[in-house]
């Protein structure tokens, strides 16, 4: 007999459920079929994902409020829905997004088709998305180069010992390292300090 599973993600503990959850038990959803996640959607790591996936047999329904609630890289997700749906004969349900509903009317595949159709091109656009972001960054961090504008922290200022202790340094009195404590600052530093000189 097929069952219904329901799957929950929030990004951290402080975030609230109740949106979700309300929306899966409307949908009918039993308490003891609800798995909830709260972590970062970044990847597939988690731990009541992956017990709800050991459940899951062919013929149920997994329902989810909305596509980034399974996960945010859309590749990852194209992977998890093809697993869940495919090889696992599991169907899935997106509630904020009816079209991605592969459960079969009629014994028809209609909503198969439709529902990877709509995921590949939601990956199409999410990556293109992706893309675009990293290259108005690269011309916002060019431009701003040609600005003049510094990137990361000032450079330290030498403290007015330095003179005197990079002697030390400089004639084998003391190490790089108790050079670097005199100063009051990392030994890294002491030796870009010594080497700019």
């Amino acid at each position: 007999m097929s069952a219904i599973y329901g799957y929950i993600r929030v990004s951290s503990k402080e975030q609230n459920t109740g949106r979700q959850l309300d929306a899966l038990r409307g949908r009918g959803v039993p308490d003891a079929n609800l798995f909830t996640d709260r972590q970062s959607g970044k990847d597939f790591n988690r731990p009541q994902y992956k017990r709800m996936l050991r459940k899951l047999k062919a013929g149920d329904l997994l329902v989810i409020k909305s596509i980034d609630r399974l996960g945010r890289n859309y590749e990852d997700i194209m992977d998890h829905w093809r697993f869940i749906t495919k090889e696992r004969g599991v169907d899935i349900e997106v509630l904020d997004m009816p079209v991605l509903n592969t459960r079969s009317r009629d014994g028809d595949i209609t909503g198969r088709v439709i529902s990877d159709i709509v995921l590949e091109l939601l990956s199409f656009v999410a990556q293109k998305e992706r893309e675009f972001i990293r290259q108005r960054q690269s011309e916002g961090i060019a431009a701003a180069k040609r600005r003049g504008v510094k990137f990361g922290r000032p450079p330290k200022k030498r403290p007015r010992d330095f003179v005197s202790v990079a002697s030390e340094y400089r004639e084998n009195k003391i190490s790089a390292s108790q050079a670097a404590a005199q100063l009051g600052v990392s030994r890294n530093t002491f030796k870009s300090w010594y080497d700019k000189k």
